[in-house]
């Protein structure tokens, strides 16, 4: 068991790595993908993959995919929202593949934001 002095120092050491993950993603594009129960069997692990295979053959170093639990609109998924320092977040909602590609060409590379596929798009 660890003392109470070793749990500080290695709290310390990994708050320490938290921070300056922070600091290098300040100019990130993060683009989450909901992988709860329904985002998943939905389709929403193809997605991911398809985003992350794009992402990494298109060398786009300042793009960062990850995937969060429920995102709450279960009708709507797969979803991947494109968070973009200091815009605001785009929800895009019945992803697929070949979509993510296309998200991937004219949002990630050209910043042209894919209406057609918004959650804004659709009629609440």
């Amino acid at each position: 068991m660890k003392s109470l002095a070793e749990l500080k120092a290695i709290r310390d050491r990994m708050q320490g790595e938290v921070n300056m993950r922070e600091d290098d993603s300040s100019n990130h594009i993060r683009v989450v993908v909901g992988m709860a129960t329904c985002g998943i069997a939905s389709g929403a692990r193809p997605v991911l993959n398809k985003l992350a295979e794009e992402v990494r053959a298109k060398q786009l170093d300042n793009v960062v995919v990850t995937q969060t639990g429920c995102i709450g609109l279960c009708q709507y998924e797969p979803i991947v929202e494109v968070y973009e320092p200091g815009k605001e977040k785009v929800t895009y909602i019945k992803m697929t593949p070949e979509k993510a590609e296309e998200v991937v060409e004219q949002h990630l590379i050209r910043g042209q934001v894919l209406g057609k596929y918004t959650l804004s798009s659709t009629n609440l």
